[in-house]
């Protein structure tokens, strides 16, 4: 068994970042699918016991528990001295992962949701939609000027935010529309160790 065991769920892009970045860096590790349609209390005591917020992903090293997936981007780049970015990239690596967090990781994800499943009233996708076609028109102008988010290398930044953007079609938008973003994406998808989520987190999940 790993010294790594990386808690996450199939539809989760969150969960695909962390994942990702263990690729990417070629990081040994065991993963384990929550099926987070169970009720809390009867997913795996393990889980429950290493996942605070009873939310995916969770990376447990050398048994101790981490969570929220830009945190776990930021331990393995800090740890295994993979992914951060050069000196001087450091700060602007920071700073996307916290305009991730407050911004595209929030915009697309709710997106999807509803127009998958929860199907919130018109105003509120309006809304959503609006605020992620701003997030896009972030990104598009960022990489208009840089190949990848914080440099000329890929960085953390860069798995953080490209996480759910695999999935844009699902929101209703076509990554046509950002060619930045778009040449960006398939940069990443060159990485060796890339997989796309539906192949890398559907991979060991229980028959």
């Amino acid at each position: 068994m790993s010294n790594l065991i990386l808690y996450g769920n199939r539809y989760s892009g969150h969960s695909y970042k962390a994942r990702l970045a263990l690729m990417l860096a070629d990081i040994s590790h065991d993963y384990v699918h929550i099926d987070i349609a169970e009720p809390r209390s009867q997913r795996p005591a393990d889980f429950r016991a290493a996942s605070r917020y009873g939310e995916v992903p969770v990376l447990v090293a050398d048994g101790v528990p981490l969570c929220q997936s830009n945190a776990i981007l930021q331990w393995l780049a800090d740890s295994y001295g993979t992914l951060g970015g050069a000196l001087g990239e450091r700060q602007r690596v920071r700073e996307w992962l916290s305009w991730e967090s407050n911004r595209l990781g929030q915009s697309l994800p709710n997106l999807r949701y509803s127009r998958l499943i929860a199907h919130y009233p018109g105003e509120v996708e309006t809304w959503l939609e609006a605020r992620l076609r701003d997030d896009l028109t972030v990104l598009e102008a960022e990489l208009a000027a840089r190949r990848y988010l914080a440099g000329d290398q890929i960085s953390i930044a860069d798995v953080s935010l490209c996480g759910y953007l695999w999935w844009l079609a699902d929101a209703g938008l076509d990554i046509e529309d950002w060619p930045h973003v778009n040449s960006w994406l398939q940069r990443i998808a060159a990485q060796p160790g890339w997989q796309h989520p539906d192949a890398l987190m559907a991979a060991d999940i229980p028959e």
